[in-house]
């Protein structure tokens, strides 16, 4: 077969059931084109994306100065390993420290790979520096997360999907409630074996579920107070998603209005993936100060990929555009108006029973069974009114369109969504 031979929908989808393993179970439509918040099929359909690949395209589809970011490095230079320096790897290491007020960055590819180099870290650490027996350190994390599906993650993953005839698995996690500080408070002054916390500052898996109003900060008080690293995994609330640079913000040298006197916490280890990227390469990070990110050292960890020129090149543009075009601020504006749209909506409606969120993270309640396909169906009618979107947990529907999207786009997008769900009134 040709590689340049064109498909129709019914044959790619054929191809990928035949010869993929079935990992996943994707809406039926077969993309081949992007651009800024519009995806097209092989058949030319256009669609809104209101997904934004777990928003990784944050900044819109092949934006611009991403591409050519990526396309003149990958021109001149692509790949060395780490067992050379690279002219672009210090470039961006500085860029992204002092775009999120971090002492030192270490480079990866993916959201699951920087989470396991984070907890190791945190392992690390605390044996060299906290001064906890060998292989003695835990690490707290939260019920119904998704940090990832390596294996040592989905042993504290409570997905059964992920989990089941993966074991044995990993040890030394201790799992907690999300969004309940007196569990968080009661592991910390009963073991003194915790090394870290691991939490998501807005659970998206889950079902975007935001928690209470000053969560994150009395969580990292109490890390501090024990001696604990607050580890805050923002592969997907990050860069600009949430209506701020990061979700837990206070922390970072933006301009950002949201930002500016408004400080949420300081993670002692900041994960970061996916819109690092912009979806236009493998980029994760893993950042944190040198009281913590010394530990590593040569041999500790490492990535052939990690660091790569072409992946310092996309991760300096990608959060350029975040910066220059003002996209958490364009998310925090247009969150606020998609969910007054969608909670007039809600007050009147017998298929919806609420719309949480923040920033252009949000989700809609179907009031239907997790076990039920009522949700699914749902996307499948939007998909047919050219807009897409997926379930989550059953009867939940996340909606997280790329940040570069208009007031005219989201109103629009609003439209069809409604008109949709009016079809499925009871």
């Amino acid at each position: 077969m040709a590689v340049l031979e064109q498909l129709t929908s019914q044959k790619a989808m054929d191809l990928e059931n035949k010869y993929g393993a079935h990992n996943y179970h994707p809406l039926p439509v077969v993309l081949s084109k992007g651009e800024g918040v519009f995806v097209w099929d092989v058949e030319g359909k256009k669609y809104y994306d209101f997904l934004s690949a777990y928003s990784a395209v944050n900044q819109g589809h092949c934006h611009p100065k991403i591409v050519d970011a990526m396309t003149k490095q990958a021109q001149t230079l692509s790949l060395t390993s780490r067992a050379f320096y690279n002219d672009m790897l210090g470039k961006f290491e500085k860029y992204a420290s002092e775009t999120f007020n971090f002492d030192k960055l270490l480079p990866m590819n993916t959201g699951a790979e920087a989470v396991e180099t984070a907890l190791k870290i945190c392992r690390k650490w605390a044996y060299e520096v906290k001064g906890l027996g060998e292989n003695e350190a835990e690490i707290i994390v939260c019920e119904n997360n998704f940090h990832g599906r390596t294996t040592t993650i989905i042993s504290f993953s409570n997905d059964s999907v992920a989990r089941k005839n993966f074991g044995p698995y990993t040890k030394g996690f201790i799992k907690i409630e999300y969004d309940n500080l007196v569990a968080l408070e009661e592991v910390l002054e009963s073991n003194p074996n915790v090394a870290g916390f691991l939490v998501e500052p807005i659970q998206g898996e889950a079902g975007v579920y935001v928690p209470s109003e000053g969560y994150l900060a009395k969580a990292k008080a109490l890390c501090e107070k024990h001696n604990v690293l607050f580890i805050a995994d923002e592969v997907q609330t990050g860069i600009g998603r949430t209506g701020r640079l990061l979700a837990t913000c206070g922390n970072c040298s933006c301009e950002d209005k949201h930002c500016s006197g408004t400080p949420e916490v300081k993670p002692d280890i900041l994960i970061l993936g996916k819109a690092l990227s912009g979806g236009a390469y493998p980029v994760s990070a893993v950042l944190a100060n040198n009281n913590v990110m010394d530990v590593i050292r040569p041999g500790n960890h490492g990535s052939t990929f990690g660091g790569n020129p072409i992946a310092a090149a996309v991760g300096i543009a990608a959060l350029e555009v975040i910066k220059d075009e003002k996209l958490a601020d364009r998310a925090d504006t247009l969150g606020e108006l998609f969910r007054a749209e969608m909670q007039k909506f809600v007050e009147t409606s017998n298929i919806v029973n609420g719309v949480r969120g923040k920033g252009l993270l949000n989700a809609i309640l179907i009031n239907d069974s997790e076990d039920s396909d009522t949700a699914w169906n749902i996307c499948m009618a939007l998909r047919d009114n050219g807009l897409l979107a997926k379930p989550t947990h059953g009867n939940i529907i996340r909606f997280a369109p790329p940040l570069v999207m208009t007031e005219e786009q989201l109103l629009d997008c609003v439209s069809i969504i409604t008109k949709t769900l009016k079809t499925f009134e009871k």
